[in-house]
């Protein structure tokens, strides 16, 4: 089986790489786990031996096949769909799952954001990602790699940095390091603020990240005198996610008084 680029694909080749990323979940809250990719099932053969109740969403047809010559006992929970375009609430009937998978690197920001509007299924992930990835989604504020991303996951999830991947631990190799990442969601899964209006204002902040607020940010209150507000001094990255929730509920106020 050879990897397809059109999917992004780079198998793994470490069992004890393997076996750490499957033990990264917690398997605590939850009964059940969905595996996104899973290529030719290196982590499959250790999450079915978990005492939980699994699935596996692979886009590649040859990848499916493969899967059910493995794993005959295990096809009724082999699906070939594009992840992307599954309905998170069939998988599991509604019910609260994890996610895990080495992610194909092509699509990896587009499953975060996937889990992020499915947060309330979804209280934990593990996964593996570029590693430029994986320490930006977890980066803190002032950090150089601080970003849209960092801000709109920590919103709903905490992050931990597991371990790095040598690129020599897969076939073929990746021109990149690779980095596993832990995220599990925060007790509040709502911001107590307008989501909309917020994911709109972190993207704007740091759609020029080296320009201070009152300059990105002056298309949401264009008749407000935007200098005297000290949020407004001071550029995306200094920001946490706190306040920009802060920023948010300012900014949704003052457009109501225009």
């Amino acid at each position: 089986m050879k990897a397809k680029k059109s999917y992004g694909q780079h198998f793994l080749n470490n069992p004890i790489i393997t076996e750490n990323i499957v033990e990264g979940l917690s398997y605590s809250g939850y009964e059940n786990v969905l595996e996104v990719g899973p290529g030719k099932g290196v982590l499959t053969e250790f999450l079915i031996k978990k005492d939980v109740n699994v699935k596996v969403v692979e886009a590649d047809r040859d990848m499916v096949n493969h899967l059910l010559y493995r794993f005959p006992n295990f096809a009724d929970n082999i699906i070939q769909a594009d992840f992307l375009k599954v309905k998170m609430m069939e998988m599991f009937d509604g019910n609260p799952f994890a996610l895990i998978g080495n992610y194909p690197y092509n699509i990896s920001s587009q499953i975060l954001f996937k889990m992020i509007e499915n947060r309330d299924l979804i209280p934990e992930m593990v996964g593996m990602f570029q590693k430029e990835v994986a320490k930006r989604v977890i980066a803190p504020p002032g950090s150089k790699v601080y970003g849209v991303i960092s801000v709109l996951i920590q919103a709903y999830y905490e992050g931990t940095y597991l371990f790095d991947v040598n690129p020599e631990n897969f076939n073929p190799p990746p021109k990149v390091m690779s980095g596993v990442i832990r995220l599990t969601r925060k007790n509040q899964t709502t911001l107590g603020c307008d989501e909309k209006l917020f994911r709109a204002v972190v993207k704007s902040a740091f759609n020029q990240r080296r320009k201070m607020l009152r300059k990105t940010l002056k298309q949401f209150l264009p008749n407000v005198d935007l200098q005297k507000e000290i949020f407004f001094t001071k550029r995306p990255e200094m920001l946490s996610v706190e306040e920009f929730i802060t920023l948010t509920n300012w900014i949704s106020e003052n457009k109501s008084k225009e």
